[in-house]
């Protein structure tokens, strides 16, 4: 199975004219996977954590929103075939793994998943991000990497660019654009150093992202592709801007 990074919008992509329909045909163009891997930019957790490997109720982990995106339910299989290869894959003395088995989907994972695969058939596992260091988030990725070749989808769920503080009333904030601009082409170029050092090396890094935590699951995704030497492979699926931020969601593999 290929690798993916996507943008996951907040509850109201159901509602958008465009983007469920693209998440739609993406999926819709893979092969059907054996169980799906989220990990989401709003699940932070250390030492890494494995979430409910029964159907558990949602995470709502949003406020203010209207009362119907509360009432959304996905209940896929759980995975917990998936949860021991994990443990397996990525026990070690210096990478410890707990068990969450309460903490259900939360909204990084659900709503992209209930377009990609609306019927709920496939089993999901989440895990959480362990540390915001994208060195450590690339050997997460590695140590992971075998499981696509047991048909897992792995998928790293944020936002290409993410500061709702720095938003303006409509339009693309150039901060937004830019870096959109130099992200995709560091993917498209391969250079693993660059989108690693993005702080510094993109412009307006530490405005795309004032926190790490939206950005943090390309790495995941990245080193899982790594370890296949996959990198060059990487295609944008999605493209373009949801109230200014870029939702450029990637395919490695």
């Amino acid at each position: 199975m290929p690798a993916l990074y996507l943008s996951h919008g907040a509850p109201p992509l159901a509602d958008d004219a465009l983007w469920p329909d693209q998440l739609a045909a993406w999926s819709g163009a893979l092969a059907r996977p054996t169980a799906i891997l989220m990990v989401s930019a709003h699940w932070e957790e250390a030492p890494l954590a494995l979430g409910a490997t029964r159907p558990t109720p949602l995470v709502y982990d949003f406020w203010g929103f209207p009362e119907r995106y509360y009432q959304v339910r996905y209940a896929p299989p759980g995975a917990p075939e998936l949860a021991a290869d994990i443990r397996k894959l990525l026990r070690s003395p210096g990478m410890p793994v707990q068990d969450v088995p309460e903490r259900g989907l939360d909204h990084g994972a659900y709503v992209p998943l209930v377009e990609m695969y609306p019927e709920a058939d496939v089993p999901v596992l989440q895990i959480s991000l362990p540390t915001l260091d994208p060195e450590r988030l690339m050997d997460v990725g590695r140590r992971l990497a075998p499981l696509r070749d047991q048909g897992v989808l792995i998928i790293g769920s944020g936002f290409f660019t993410h500061n709702l503080a720095a938003l303006k009333e409509g339009g693309i904030p150039s901060w937004s654009a830019d870096f959109d601009d130099w992200g995709r082409r560091a993917l498209d170029a391969g250079d693993a150093d660059a989108l690693l050092d993005f702080a510094h090396a993109s412009p307006s890094g530490t405005l795309a992202h004032p926190r790490t935590e939206h950005f943090a699951p390309l790495f995941v995704t990245m080193g899982a592709a790594e370890a296949a030497g996959e990198l060059t492979t990487q295609r944008s699926v999605i493209d373009g801007f949801w109230m200014g931020l870029a939702k450029r969601s990637v395919q490695f593999g």
